[in-house]
């Protein structure tokens, strides 16, 4: 049975085949990767889990190994039902004949001897997608010594100490193999985050509900739902469709579709005849392409410097306000009453609210009564002198300090949780410019320097307890982004923000497909003009790190309701279902289709398309010119040496990017 995993709790057996893969982690996303290897991309996969709960939900009652197992068999189950259904678009029927189940073994750490055990030698690449960054790097570290010539996928989450050790490990394994292939060096050490993977994808369902922003050297794909067309209307495809949303997304009672749900899922990728027919359903097309902006930090709400709004209160401006106009009026009044110029005149009340000016004994009665109301003035001068200290002094103590949600804040999205995928959703919304305020019950976690750094509003106290959402305004909230790491508090916030704004747009984080599914079922019943929508991160960033351990790059991944759209650069060489083929021939409906080719001749190309152009303070440097053609002629013919873009499902990418399953060279 595929799938199968003996209940052992170690297969040290025949040692496994050259050329497999080997998945060390401790959540989730290892799991998902494992599966993602194993039933899409048809690899031989060992999966290296510590012994135990998972730390990350120890209410969990299942090891380690139990979650792996379950969810191997969920996905045979699947794959079962799907060889022996009604054909499935991409490749029908199981691709994993012939290969063995996933090899599950447990040890606290990867060591030198449990990665030997694991057949490091002959693997051919290794993921290491432990949460903790420092284990992630010692067992790279040891990779790299142990198999120069593997291809190693790291998870890290510090992005500048991800380069470095980028470069270190390339130029290890240069070290170590002289002779070795540039093109094969690029792709030997491949350095991912989960959370910036995920984190435009979440940012953008909480901002819309349904744009979904890709980059590629520089320019903005934007891929965006549009609902069913009325009846007498047609639909517009934009640039091309990309996917058909499942027939109960319109439906209170339906579900997100997912690949388990049969005819009503959504449809990756149709032709022309499949979108015609599929009345009453909505759409998702390639609405724009644009320029993408230089790399830029994110910018802090409220503006980059101290304005006197947020120095002095607004009593305090007003009262400065009205001691101002009542010296104006003096200043008028003595013009009037004397025959001084203006300026005499200005001087004289000056010094009479200063108390520094002589009595006008000798005066006329008008400027005795100028004089008198002048020091009159003048003692109100004193208190909001001293006001205006004390509040300086306050404003310049509390600096450092969280930021409160100021008065009249509205249009806002409210983020619950600081964790590493909060925190980068954090980054993506005020790179866009959207107000947030951040919920997170921990003063000392992650995210707390950097909302402080970025002037954010937060809200430090339990989500779960009354009045905490309210201190965040709830009410006036454009969208609810519920990403703490357990799934009960997600729900129970997005619940409670549900019944104080029915129609509050709300995106989960959620693991458990079937859980999301009743979650999104029942919130959708109760509130069905509401938005809701449930994302798994390690589902969004799974299939980056598959390919990653195919050697290749993904430029973007697109939720579709609970299926994903993959955006993938790919050389033509190497692909017969691409080489020779006119772009209208190279399309395969429910697979892959061919969006833009790279014109750039093959010595100038840039080797990162998702790269931004570094950020320019002062605006000298205009962004180099894409190199990408979108307007492609049906007829055009692809040539070995042409660069695509292309959108694809994950078995249309595993089909095109699938390894023969001889022996590696030089094994």
């Amino acid at each position: 049975m595929l799938g199968f995993v003996p209940p052992l709790p170690q297969q040290p057996g025949r040692p496994p085949p050259s050329g497999h893969m080997i998945v060390c982690g401790d959540d989730a996303l290892g799991r998902r990767l494992a599966v993602e290897l194993r039933f899409i991309y048809g690899e031989r996969v060992t999966l290296l889990l510590p012994p135990g709960r998972d730390a990350n939900n120890p209410e969990t009652p299942l090891t380690q190994r139990g979650r792996a197992a379950a969810l191997f068999g969920r996905m045979s189950a699947a794959m079962n039902r799907a060889g022996n259904g009604n054909g499935a678009t991409g490749g029908s029927g199981d691709t994993n004949a012939g290969v063995e189940a996933v090899r599950i073994m447990e040890a606290p750490e990867p060591s030198d001897d449990v990665l030997e055990e694991a057949g490091i030698d002959r693997a051919a690449a290794l993921a290491l997608v432990y949460d903790d960054d420092e284990r992630n790097i010692r067992a790279a570290l040891t990779a790299r010594r142990l198999n120069p010539r593997l291809r190693l996928v790291i998870r890290l989450y510090n992005r500048k100490l991800g380069q470095h050790l980028e470069e270190l490990l390339d130029q290890a394994a240069a070290v170590a193999m002289p002779g070795i292939d540039p093109a094969l060096l690029d792709a030997s050490t491949t350095v991912l985050s989960d959370a910036d993977t995920a984190a435009p994808a979440l940012a953008a369902t909480a901002l819309t509900g349904s744009s979904k922003i890709i980059q590629a050297e520089g320019l903005l794909l934007r891929a965006a739902e549009r609902p069913p067309p009325r009846p007498g209307e047609r639909a517009d495809p934009g640039l091309c469709t990309l996917a058909l949303l499942s027939s109960t997304t319109n439906d209170p009672a339906g579900a997100e579709g997912s690949d388990s749900s049969g005819d009503e899922a959504p449809q990756l990728l149709p032709d022309e005849r499949a979108v015609a027919d599929a009345a009453g359903r909505g759409t998702v097309v390639l609405e724009a392409i644009s320029r993408a902006d230089p790399a830029r930090p994110a910018t802090r709400m409220g503006g980059r410097g101290a304005p006197l709004a947020q120095i002095f209160s607004r009593r305090l401006r007003w009262s400065a306000l009205g001691f101002a106009l009542a010296a104006l009026a003096l200043v008028i009044a003595s013009l009037l009453t004397t025959e001084d110029t203006a300026l005499h005149s200005a001087y004289l009340t000056l010094l009479d609210l200063l108390g520094m000016n002589d009595p006008a004994e000798d005066a006329s009665p008008a400027r005795q009564i100028i004089q008198i109301l002048s020091g009159i003035a003048g003692l109100l001068l004193l208190p909001l002198l001293i006001a205006a200290v004390l509040e300086a002094f306050g404003t310049l103590r509390t600096a450092s300090s969280l930021r409160r949600p100021p008065r009249g804040l509205g249009g806002h999205v409210v983020l619950l949780g600081l964790g590493k995928i909060g925190t980068r959703v954090l980054v993506r919304l005020r790179e866009l410019d959207i107000p947030v305020v951040v919920v997170e019950e921990d003063p000392e976690a992650r995210g707390i320097p950097l909302a402080r750094s970025l002037h954010v509003p937060t809200v430090i106290g339990d989500v779960t307890q009354e009045g905490v959402l309210e201190a965040a305004k709830i009410y006036r909230a454009r969208a609810l982004l519920a990403l703490t790491s357990i799934d009960t508090t997600n729900l129970e916030a997005a619940l409670y923000a549900r019944s104080v704004k029915p129609n509050l747009r709300v995106a989960l984080r959620l693991y458990d497909d079937e859980f999301a599914t009743a979650v999104y079922r029942t919130l959708r019943t109760a509130h069905p003009q509401a938005l809701t929508r449930s994302r798994s991160v390690s589902h969004l960033a799974a299939p980056s790190f598959a390919v990653a351990m195919m050697g290749r790059q993904i430029l973007g991944a697109v939720p579709v309701e609970r299926k994903v759209m993959l955006f993938a650069a790919l050389e033509v060489a190497g692909h017969p279902q691409l080489e020779g083929h006119t772009v209208e021939q190279a399309f395969r409906a429910g697979a892959w289709r061919v969006l833009a080719i790279d014109a750039t001749p093959p010595a100038d190309r840039n080797p990162d398309l998702a790269a931004l152009p570094p950020f320019d303070p002062a605006g000298d440097t205009a962004p180099p010119p894409s190199g990408l053609v979108w307007d492609l002629h049906p007829g055009y013919v692809l040539r070995a040496q042409d660069r695509v873009v292309i959108a694809a499902t994950r078995r249309g990418l595993a089909e095109l990017l699938r390894r023969q399953r001889s022996a590696v060279p030089g094994r």
